[in-house]
């Protein structure tokens, strides 16, 4: 009786099996081209997600402006609060000159803050921002942020470094804000790699070899 089940396969006819085993070979062609996929969607996830933020404002995330709002500035005013962090890691020293002014909605703001690398060493980072309330992402548009680019620091120096910033007009016509009294701007330092040595010109001696 246990013998019966394989005779039956071992009796079946050879144009049965080749489509079986074409069935077989396109599942795991599939699968394979699936796994890509979601390798590959890992990767873009992380890019993906922040553009989709500062498109959108999602998450507290600001928005870029190029030029002041054509509507000009209103009476209605607001608070803005500043607020800094540095990583685990990176030895810096980093805070707002100010931490709180108080703007008329669409005015165009310039506010510093100030970073100073505290080690013995040039370190680079980049910083994170975002504002709260989250739902207000959308209408703070900054014009000019330190936040977009990576900065190095040499050792002990100290760097002052512009926001410039107006909240949009638009603000005030979105009922769900109407008593919105402050707006906390925040920002993290993240470290980054070590900046590659640069190489000594060809005619300039290359003092980490010492005299021989």
């Amino acid at each position: 009786m246990t013998d019966q089940p394989q005779n039956i396969r071992a009796s079946e006819p050879r144009s049965k099996i080749k489509p079986r085993l074409g069935r077989d070979a396109t599942v795991a062609a599939a699968c394979g081209l699936l796994v890509a996929f979601m390798v590959g969607a890992s990767y873009a996830a992380v890019p993906l997600y922040n553009w989709f933020c500062r498109a959108t404002g999602f998450n507290g995330t600001t928005m870029v402006a190029s030029a002041a709002p054509e509507s000009g500035p209103i009476a209605r005013k607001i608070a803005v609060r500043f607020d800094a962090n540095v990583s685990g890691g990176l030895p810096w020293k980093f805070v707002p000159e100010q931490s709180e002014i108080e703007v008329k909605i669409g005015e165009v703001v310039t506010v510093f803050y100030t970073v100073t690398n505290q080690s013995a060493r040039t370190t680079s980072a980049q910083a994170a921002y975002n504002v709260a309330p989250l739902t207000v992402g959308a209408y703070f548009q900054k014009i000019n942020c330190f936040c977009f680019t990576e900065q190095t620091l040499a050792p002990g120096e100290k760097r002052e470094m512009p926001v410039v910033f107006y909240v949009d007009p638009a603000l005030a016509a979105d009922s769900e804000n109407d008593g919105l009294k402050s707006i906390t701007l925040s920002y993290t330092f993240y470290p980054l790699r070590d900046p590659a040595p640069k190489p000594l010109a060809a005619t300039e001696t290359d003092k980490r070899k010492g005299n021989l």
